[in-house]
């Protein structure tokens, strides 16, 4: 090339860079944000093509990689009911590729409707995860900081926002150590769980995941690393928990350990009044002397129940339990577990009858099992492999979560068990209660007004092209009549990993956390480039 040529392609650089500062009008959209939203820096009047923004994604300096060919797998999710195809993946091998990628995007301001999205392990139900035409971050890449354990007193775990949390519980247990609060799927990653809360079984003692983190390292909308905490940059970190990430990515967590058990007594029992079975849980997560799990669930026309549970738990007695009749009626089913150390074995049995003594339980179905710390956690992901060799995992997942107040469990069991849903064949619905004083105040998270409320979560799996009672829509139709009977029965009740399209459904959601929430977006995220997906802010773009 000659020396005029090179001159002029000089030039013509220093120009477009020229212009892109010049260009400083910009108006935004009025879906974004509310209008006292301000930007912190001006940007262009037009938009940058696709072409232009692969360009200076490849040129960007990185410690991992980005790819833009053969990323379908980013358009799918858990819930495979949204596919969004983005322009590209990043799998980031440091905190500063993050950074540099947000950085990038929020330097092009409105000149770009491009977002950014973590993504774990793809667990998500509704697209929360994609980020169409946007840039999806491949957390799992993220391996640094590598895990680092602290002893002591209160021991914790330094960990990378992208490590699985099975993969945390296996080498806590090597020294003697793990996790206090889980989620029932241990395949997730820890930056995925922390942006919605984590709950399961554990919740009622420890509060749910974001309840047990110290500290976190942030990346925010601007591309900005921020360490966050309760004592040092506190409203990002209460921000960022259970956030729906619309404020940052996290990039590393401290989270709290405890002295590992070695073994799980594990025990099923069965009701059939909906009210005794709630009073036995309530008076369960209210008990100094109780259990270290406490979970149930619903059982509506199912057959071969008993059979199911032997593979599993073995009957305390046999004859009668063989009995038992299911078949076109409504149970409830206790699920508990008690945690063997071995410097409490001796005693756990004898603690064990008097708990189960005051319980009002049929007599004739208790089950019980004797299984590793590690099988249990790790139940889900059994069940998994099972459904995978028949090729029933990777399907619809119609998942509705809800939060109902134990002031209105009753009227809620009263119009949903037996009465829109009439059978469990599509999925397990998880019914527990847990207590909202074990919960972090001032978190993202958003729970019903009560101290007490339960997690109702109907988990549903639709077959592919169905049109019947196991198919897509049938399922949707019966989500959606639940969610009516809800709202015009004003139950009070909150959705866990929520799905709302608009923002006035939003807005309604987080009812008077809804400012906090929407200037904690104004200030870590102004562009709103972040999780997308989520459908809550619209990115603030340029007209063309």
């Amino acid at each position: 090339m000659s020396s005029y040529a090179n001159g002029l392609l000089k030039w013509n650089k220093i120009f477009l860079a020229s212009l892109i500062l010049l260009l400083t009008s910009f108006t935004m959209n009025k879906n974004h944000l509310s209008s006292k939203q301000t930007l912190a820096k001006p940007t262009a009047s037009f938009q940058l093509g696709s072409s232009t923004i692969r360009s200076s994604l490849e040129h960007l300096k990185l410690d991992g990689n980005v790819s833009f060919d053969s990323i379908d797998h980013a358009a799918k999710d858990f819930g495979n009911r949204y596919h969004s195809l983005p322009l590209a993946v990043m799998h980031p091998q440091s905190v500063s590729d993050i950074s540099s990628t947000i950085k990038l995007v929020f330097g092009m301001g409105g000149s770009s409707d491009i977002t950014v999205a973590a993504r774990g392990r793809g667990h998500s139900l509704a697209g929360q995860a994609q980020a169409r035409g946007g840039v999806i971050m491949s957390m799992e890449s993220l391996r640094h900081p590598e895990m680092r354990f602290y002893p002591g007193k209160m021991p914790y775990v330094d960990v990378s926002g992208g490590e699985l949390w099975i993969n945390i519980l296996h080498e806590s247990l090597k020294h003697g150590l793990t996790p206090k609060s889980w989620t029932d799927y241990l395949h997730l990653t820890v930056g995925g769980t922390l942006s919605n809360a984590g709950v399961s079984g554990q919740a009622f003692r420890h509060g749910p995941q974001i309840n047990n983190v110290h500290q976190l390292e942030v990346v925010t909308g601007t591309g900005e690393v921020v360490r966050c905490s309760d004592d040092e940059n506190s409203d990002l970190f209460h921000g960022v928990l259970g956030g729906l990430g619309q404020f940052g990515i996290i990039t590393r967590a401290r989270i709290a350990l405890g002295p590992a058990p070695t073994m799980v007594k594990w025990i099923r029992v069965l009701y059939s009044d909906f009210s005794i079975f709630t009073e036995d849980q309530e008076f369960l997560i209210s008990s100094q002397n109780s259990f270290d799990y406490i979970e149930g669930f619903v059982i509506i026309n199912r057959t071969g129940l008993v059979n199911d549970w032997q593979s599993s738990f073995s009957p305390k007695d046999p004859v009668r339990s063989s009995q038992l009749q299911s078949e076109g009626k409504v149970l409830f089913c206790l699920e508990v577990a008690k945690y063997l150390y071995p410097e409490n074995n001796y005693d756990v049995n004898q603690n064990i009858e008097t708990i189960l003594s005051e319980l009002n339980y049929i007599p004739s179905t208790l089950f019980q099992s004797e299984v590793p710390y590690v099988q249990f956690l790790d139940r889900v992901h059994i069940s998994e492999m099972k459904l995978r060799k028949k090729g029933l995992w990777e399907i619809p997942h119609p998942w509705l979560n809800l939060l109902v107040p134990k002031s209105k469990i009753h009227d809620f069991a009263a119009g949903v068990f037996g009465n829109i849903i009439r059978d469990t064949s599509n999925g397990p619905i998880l019914i527990y209660p847990v207590n909202k004083s074990q919960w972090r105040n001032g978190t993202s998270m958003v729970t019903p007004e009560e101290d007490i409320f339960y997690l109702v979560a109907f988990l549903s799996s639709a077959i592919p092209y169905s049109t019947g009672k196991d198919g897509l829509e049938h399922i949707l139709s019966e989500n959606k009549r639940i969610l009516n009977f809800c709202a015009s029965t004003q139950l009070g009740v909150k959705q866990y990993l929520p799905q709302y399209s608009t923002q006035d459904e939003w807005k309604a959601h987080f009812g008077k956390q809804w400012e906090v929430f929407s200037r904690r977006k104004s200030t870590y995220d102004p562009l709103a480039i972040l999780a997308p997906g989520q459908r809550i802010f619209k990115k603030a773009v340029a007209f063309q």
